[in-house]
């Protein structure tokens, strides 16, 4: 009988390779030689097996799959590269046949067209088709079960692309390299290149010059581990030349680990514009309390003074006139002589602007949005600067908050639409080869099945979090309190880790059983949380306790673990704020705390004889406000 073709996976979701390897062996055609994680580890098995076929993702680590394409086929010649990828795009496809792909195939199609599409790359005259170890292939029709579960998984995908699609801002997905695998509309309409031309372009290209910038955005975001970096850079379209600010926001796997970048792109030329408009208009200004107008001397020193500077910085106009304007600038910038290179920018350029701290006559600070002019008189000859400083403190603080909550959205949006992908593709996947007969050893089978159960409770604690945080931001939360024994409540929440995580192992401590009137499922969704992120971020040994107290019962999860930052200690309760560098969604101890306090209890951390520990302390009967 004739060997049959190899084939090499190489994707970053481990559940995903075993439920296409499992497929792919139990089609009896094939066999897989090797499984890789990225790009860097998929080069050296190619080079190791020299594989007939490779599945190569499109997003990883070390290297993405666009440009791990032709390394692929430079130290394995003869394979044939299939692109296997959760993006749908048009020209991704294209790009990637450009860099030899022989085909393309979304992680949304069944595994029985992934099989055939693979089997129908190897060419005839090379062998004979082996015969397969169980039922023959069967393309899904129509009015088969199966066909109608795809069906709604391509709908929920359709749905996502709908939203990319049509968003007002210009929006692309990269790759860790800042590659475009995906752009909408209103980013094509943007940079005025046709959409064929974006898909695979490094997005540094159009940045005028400006790659720098977003090379320090993604390390930022990839090395650093921040969860939002935006720069600003021109754009040059048949137009002219515009300005557009970037916000990147990395998309992260379950451990945390950046896949790759969602950017949105905003034009901001208007706003550039309408602003130094205002800041000439603000220069005619002679006496307005919101604004500090004032001259200074070619040499620097404060000739004139009106009521809004007396008004912001503090000074009367007989303490500083004729002192240097240096003394509005803090310590460190009158060491490093910045005030000096100010006057030099302005008469150099005819005018600079920029905001930073100032320092008011009593010492305190404030955000300043300043603006220097050099003036002339009607001969031409230099007789010293205009100076506008508006107080911008409150606008800043505003522009903070405008900030944190763009990239509060753009962090669920990016978290949600990766935690739906990959648990759809294993569950659908696993259900095709199941309902189907496959021959699978029990290995094998054991593996699909926990595939299976750990996708469905990621996705089943993914929306049940999503549904409480929008409950609760509605305060529209409601609690079913009835009696309920504290025993029950804990042992049921350790038996749901144990169905989640089959290594984890919890001590459960009950000095007295107590009953107490609740939410038995509310209380169990907090110890969920709670068990959860000692799993997935603490260290054995795991305990959870209850016990009875002199105000009711406490509830309390500790673990080994190296616990909280100290900088997050404060915040480790508030709604988005990431306990640790592999942190998900950022929902989980804010729903903690308010399932406590809907109870007339609250949560809180501390460190306990070195081992860090969340507490929940609830009244034995449940103080429920009313409506």
């Amino acid at each position: 009988m004739a060997a049959r073709p190899t084939v090499l996976l190489v994707d970053d979701s481990p559940e995903l390779r075993a439920v296409v390897g499992a497929r792919l062996r139990a089609s009896g055609l094939f066999e897989v030689v090797g499984e890789a994680g990225d790009g860097g580890e998929a080069l050296m098995l190619a080079h190791e097996h020299q594989p007939t076929l490779v599945l190569l993702d499109t997003s990883m680590p070390v290297l993405d799959g666009l440009e791990c394409l032709p390394l692929v086929l430079a130290v394995s010649p003869d394979s044939k590269v299939i692109m296997y990828t959760g993006f749908q795009a048009s020209g991704l496809s294209t790009r990637a046949r450009e860099l030899g792909a022989t085909d393309f195939i979304e992680k949304g199609a069944p595994l029985d067209t992934v099989v055939e599409r693979l089997w129908s790359h190897v060419e005839a005259s090379s062998a004979q088709p082996p015969a397969p170890r169980g039922p023959a292939l069967r393309l899904a029709r129509p009015d088969d079960q199966s066909a109608h579960d795809q069906q709604l998984v391509a709908e929920h995908l359709e749905r996502y692309r709908e939203v990319f699609d049509q968003a007002t801002i210009g929006m692309a997905t990269m790759t860790l390299n800042g590659s475009i695998v995906r752009a909408n509309r209103a980013l094509v309409e943007m940079v005025g290149r046709p959409l064929a031309h974006l898909v695979g372009l490094d997005y540094g290209v159009l940045t005028r010059q400006h790659g720098d910038q977003l090379d320090d955005a993604l390390a930022r975001i990839t090395e650093g581990g921040a969860d939002e970096a935006t720069f600003e850079h021109p754009i040059e379209d048949e137009d002219g030349v515009r300005t557009v600010r970037v916000t990147l926001t990395p998309v992260r796997d379950s451990r945390g680990a950046p896949l790759y970048a969602f950017a949105q792109v905003q034009d901001i030329t208007t706003e550039v514009e309408l602003r130094r408009s205002e800041e000439v208009f603000r220069l005619l200004v002679t006496a307005v309390k919101d604004y500090a107008i004032f001259m200074l001397g070619v040499d620097g020193r404060v000739a004139s003074w009106n009521a809004g500077a007396a008004y912001i910085k503090g000074y009367s106009a007989s303490e500083i006139v004729g002192q240097h304007f240096r003394v509005f600038y803090p310590p460190e910038e009158q060491a490093s002589g910045h005030p000096e290179q100010n006057l030099e920018v302005a008469l150099r350029d005819g005018v600079h602007a920029e905001e930073g701290w100032r320092v008011r006559r009593d010492g305190s600070t404030f955000w300043a949005r300043v603006v220097i002019t050099a003036v002339y008189d009607e001969s031409g000859r230099h007789r010293g600067f205009a100076k506008v400083t508006r107080d911008q403190t409150e606008q800043r603080a505003h522009e903070e908050e405008r900030r944190r909550a763009l990239e509060q959205q753009a962090h669920l949006l990016a978290v949600t639409a990766h935690e739906l992908r990959t648990p759809a593709a294993v569950i659908e996947g696993a259900v095709d080869m199941l309902r189907d007969g496959q021959d699978l050893d029990p290995v094998e089978r054991e593996h699909i099945l926990d595939a299976m159960s750990s996708s469905a409770l990621r996705l089943q604690r993914l929306l049940t979090d999503l549904g409480t945080a929008s409950d609760v931001q509605a305060e529209a939360l409601a609690l079913a309190p009835e009696p309920v024994s504290l025993r029950s409540v804990l042992v049921s929440s350790v038996e749901r880790v144990h169905a989640a995580h089959g290594a984890a192992r919890v001590q459960v401590r009950i000095d007295q059983d107590v009953e107490l009137v609740a939410d038995a499922a509310r209380l169990g969704q907090a110890l969920d949380n709670l068990l959860e992120n000692a799993v997935r971020h603490g260290r054995p040994p795991i305990v959870l306790t209850g016990e009875r107290t002199a105000d009711g019962v406490r509830m309390s999860v500790s673990d080994g673990g190296p616990g909280v930052q100290p900088r997050l200690v404060d915040r480790v309760f508030d709604r988005f704020v990431h306990a640790g560098p592999t942190a998900g969604s950022g929902l989980g101890l804010y729903i903690v705390r308010e399932i406590a306090r809907l109870h007339g209890g609250d949560a809180r951390y501390l460190v306990d004889a070195g081992r860090p520990t969340f507490v929940v302390d609830l009244p034995v009967r449940a103080q429920v406000p009313r409506s």
